[in-house]
């Protein structure tokens, strides 16, 4: 299914129920969409339901939400507030959260409308009926699930509210929305189909709801229920069959969309819904306008030798004068370097030159190239129009991470052995281009070795797709990654850290106030129920 942006015009009580003074009472306008005649066919459910899968996320989060976290650096704009939030010099006035908690109430809206009405359509087959609404549901309980991650206490209400009652009503306490949360996955996981024909491609599965409900556990460090359900996606087939792309950088371009690795992600259309975020992210030389988000030498850092050494260790051979070279294939699948080989759309190559006075793309303090030296490569699409306008899928949720997942929860519970190593971490080294002890378990490895082996696999993985700062979020390391100098690559002051850019402005993350976002200001001057998050 690719998903289509409608122009649904329902429930437009003062606009559409307005009649000629020569028209009965009973007679409903022929050419505008009622309360009374919208719920008459089952296109019209499903043209609704459409426009709740296109509400469930924003190409604009996906990106920027990296901002928030110390795997990006937003130097140029303030896209999405993430360049604010990240330097801690926000307050609730801040756009993007009234923004955030606006969105996905609307999406519940679409939702709540669709449940409410859907039985009045005459004569719908019972089996899509039910499928619809199990659709429904999952993309209900990802708004609410998004709110709550953010917010903690949210309003929770599942039939669509009138204007008084959204000026009356009560945050519902956040383990109150977890268990709703949960509850909907877990039915629904039951329901939805485990896959769908290719005109149905993108819509939630049963896969779908059974990776989500182990990531709201994972979140929730319930690795009991984590483990089992990641178990189930892994060894078994009852909620479809998932497996890992052999090559990790095809996993996001566009002949490989709907890939084996896919569980969940955003459908989008070529030419009628697309994005261009990438405009501001890709080298200059190769299209991009001028950079607004970068990559961090911090992430850099992270990436390993070939070897499995990280680059600190001693003997990895790592060489800081010469830095990429036998590093771990997904940093150049992910990242553009100073010496990069660039693919271009019909094949040809061409070298990337980041380094000060090299070019177009090389590093200017406070100029339009990079701030850090570094670009983004992954989601780059070839086939994208000019001002890089993409109609490239963005993924969601993906098998990699139910592995990733798997392991963290095994080790959480004292289980990870080699078994678990071989069938999560190392298939994913071996799968990105490691060989030998780089992909095999060290059974002297303590639980605390595993875990940063573990954390650190992740952020390579699933760098710049939006999951990182959750994840610092939920292991409380916030306060540790997102305070001081965020930093670029070594074109520096050589007295300054060693060389490498220090950026102007610092991070800043209050432990004590930051790990919830504030109640957005509009929404408590609209309803003075809403209370606010502490120290706001």
């Amino acid at each position: 299914m690719r998903i289509r942006k409608l122009n649904i015009f329902i429930f437009l009580i003062a606009a559409t129920l307005v009649f000629s003074a020569c028209q009965k009472l009973t007679q409903l306008p022929q050419y505008e969409y009622t309360d009374a005649n919208y719920w008459t066919t089952t296109a019209n459910a499903n043209s609704l339901l459409n426009e709740a899968y296109s509400q469930m996320f924003r190409d604009d989060y996906f990106f920027y939400n990296e901002g928030l976290s110390d795997n990006a650096y937003v130097g140029r704009g303030d896209g999405d507030n993430a360049f604010t939030i990240s330097t801690g010099s926000f307050t609730p006035l801040t756009a993007r959260f009234d923004q955030e908690w606006a969105y996905h109430y609307q999406g519940i809206k679409s939702c709540n409308i669709l449940l409410d009405n859907v039985d009045r359509i005459p004569n719908y087959p019972a089996a899509d009926k039910a499928q619809l609404i199990a659709q429904t549901r999952f993309i209900r309980a990802f708004q609410f699930w998004q709110l709550m991650t953010w917010f903690g206490d949210v309003p929770l209400f599942t039939h669509d509210i009138t204007l008084a009652e959204s000026q009356t009503i009560k945050r519902t306490p956040r383990a109150q929305v977890l268990s709703w949360v949960l509850s909907e996955l877990d039915t629904v996981k039951t329901v939805l189909p485990a896959s769908y024909d290719a005109n149905d491609q993108g819509r939630a599965t049963s896969g779908a709801a059974a990776a989500l409900e182990a990531r709201v556990q994972l979140y929730e460090s319930n690795w009991q229920a984590v483990a089992a359900l990641c178990d189930t996606l892994i060894n078994k087939t009852s909620y479809g069959t998932y497996s890992l792309l052999s090559n990790y950088a095809q996993i996001f371009t566009p002949a490989h969309e709907h890939n084996s690795e896919v569980i969940m992600d955003l459908e989008y259309i070529p030419g009628v819904r697309t994005y261009s975020d990438l405009f501001d992210f890709i080298p200059i030389s190769v299209g991009g306008r001028v950079n607004a988000m970068a990559p961090t030498q911090e992430l850099v850092n992270d990436y390993l030798m070939l070897n499995g050494d990280s680059i600190n260790q001693s003997g990895s051979g790592y060489d800081i004068n010469n830095p990429y070279v036998n590093r771990d294939p997904r940093m150049t699948a992910t990242i553009v370097y100073d010496g990069y080989t660039w693919y271009n759309a019909d094949s040809s190559t061409q070298i990337i030159h980041t380094a000060p006075g090299s070019g177009t793309d090389g590093y200017v303090s406070n100029g339009a190239t990079s701030p850090t030296g570094y670009y983004l490569r992954k989601y780059w699409d070839p086939t994208a129009l000019s001002g890089e306008i993409s109609g490239l899928n963005l993924i969601l949720i993906r098998y990699a991470d139910v592995l990733l997942m798997y392991a963290e929860a095994k080790n959480e519970l004292g289980q990870m052995d080699a078994t678990t190593w071989n069938l999560t971490i190392g298939a994913l080294r071996a799968r990105a281009g490691f060989t030998g002890t780089a992909t095999q378990f060290n059974a002297a490895w303590s639980q605390a070795d595993l875990r940063n082996i573990i954390r650190r696999e992740r952020r390579c993985e699933l760098a710049f797709e939006g999951l990182r700062i959750f994840d610092i979020r939920r292991w409380k390391t916030a306060q540790n990654v997102l305070n001081g100098y965020i930093h670029g690559a070594r074109y520096g002051d050589p007295s300054v850290d060693n060389g490498f850019i220090r950026e102007p402005t610092p991070l800043n993350f209050d432990p004590n106030r930051d790990y919830l976002w504030p109640v957005p200001t509009f929404e408590i001057q609209q309803n003075p129920n809403l209370t606010q998050n502490p120290n706001y």
